[in-house]
């Protein structure tokens, strides 16, 4: 079963969200994600959060569920929520952008969740973000941008393959090594560490 979460950060391209929401199972805003949707034309099945955001008019054809647990963001209301519905693939837009601080929390929730689905994937404008288990093997076209990130703040062992700077048993580490900007060289692309939480960034724009 798969669902689309959309949250109340920058706003997605609508025919990339349009195209995924007609593919889901069930479409779920949160919180201040339904102002975006119901700007775009698109309704909700499920309009989830502490309702800080948005405000339920009593016409929306969503079922609105009021959660004001301020232990948990609305993000994670709604992945508790799918969860609960026995989703299994996630995709959640507008999880990035506008506030930094919101961005970095939503980083920590994909990594909270991240086993709790098959998959579990953040789209924006610029990238496709998810975290990856290892070993890693994937195809792409040559040429692609990927970006590496330790979101655990060190990843040790890592060992890439079709990439135009491999690493060889290395480290990435917060302030000191990053991978930002790499690029595919072969259409396999492999990636294998031992510890810690990698962040695999598809990036498909540069510009704004």
């Amino acid at each position: 079963m798969n669902a689309v979460i959309l949250c109340d950060g920058e706003v997605p391209e609508s025919s990339v969200l349009r195209n995924e929401i007609a593919k889901c199972d069930f479409f779920i805003t949160a919180d201040g994600g339904a102002n975006t949707a119901l700007k775009m034309n698109l309704n909700p099945d499920i309009i989830i959060g502490d309702m800080d955001s948005y405000s339920p008019t009593g016409d929306e054809r969503a079922e609105i569920i009021h959660d004001k647990n301020q232990e948990t963001n609305d993000l994670e209301k709604a992945l508790n929520y799918a969860k609960k519905k026995e989703a299994t693939d996630i995709i959640v837009f507008g999880a990035t952008g506008k506030r930094l601080d919101h961005t970095l929390k939503n980083l920590s929730v994909l990594k909270q969740f991240h086993t709790a689905f098959n998959t579990l994937i953040f789209k924006d404008k610029y990238s496709v973000i998810f975290l990856i288990k290892s070993p890693f093997t994937k195809k792409f076209p040559i040429g692609t941008s990927l970006s590496l990130f330790p979101l655990s703040g060190r990843v040790d062992g890592i060992t890439t393959k079709g990439l135009q700077y491999p690493l060889n048993d290395e480290f990435l580490e917060n302030g000191v090594r990053d991978g930002t900007s790499n690029k595919t060289v072969e259409k396999k692309v492999e990636i294998e560490f031992k510890n810690g939480d990698l962040l695999l960034f598809i990036n498909h724009r540069k510009d704004s």
